[in-house]
């Protein structure tokens, strides 16, 4: 990929607050779940509940398919990314750190849902995914139009 799409690729993660993450769940069937995310360049970041349906499929399948797709107005101007990667749980305390204080950055609302001092480390799991492959859907490019990048 070069940079000029790849800067494209991170404008978009960057601009975007919530994804849509599928997780296969104990039966084999997808579970789609929207989530807020923050990201450092392609690589994204989420926390959830470690007891949430989201974390107990990741435990048994780390495989996730997501979804970003900023607003638009018109079909002309849809722009969007697919993409696969794998989702492993953030157990360093330096990264989970840095996620945090990007998560109060990009979200300052968090600090109304959990004072950083209120919850223990054992309430929150961070994953990090790491796309392995990249689908760049650019209407303005021509209707239906995307572009592949493989990891």
């Amino acid at each position: 990929m070069d940079k000029a799409k790849k800067d494209q690729i991170v404008s978009i993660i960057d601009q975007t607050n919530d994804m849509t993450i599928a997780t296969i769940r104990e039966d084999g069937f997808p579970q789609a779940t929207t989530v807020s995310y923050i990201n450092d360049g392609l690589t994204i970041y989420f926390a959830t509940s470690p007891d949430s349906q989201k974390s107990r499929n990741l435990a048994r399948n780390n495989k996730v398919s997501i979804t970003i797709d900023p607003p638009y107005k018109s079909w002309e101007d849809i722009v969007g990314l697919s993409l696969g990667g794998h989702a492993e749980p953030v157990t360093d305390q330096e990264e989970i750190e840095k996620v945090s204080e990007l998560m109060f950055a990009k979200f300052p609302q968090v600090a109304d849902y959990m004072a950083p001092n209120d919850v223990a480390p054992e309430d929150i799991a961070f994953f990090r995914i790491r796309p392995v492959a990249i689908s760049l859907l650019d209407y303005r490019q021509g209707f239906g139009h995307t572009e592949l990048f493989e990891q």
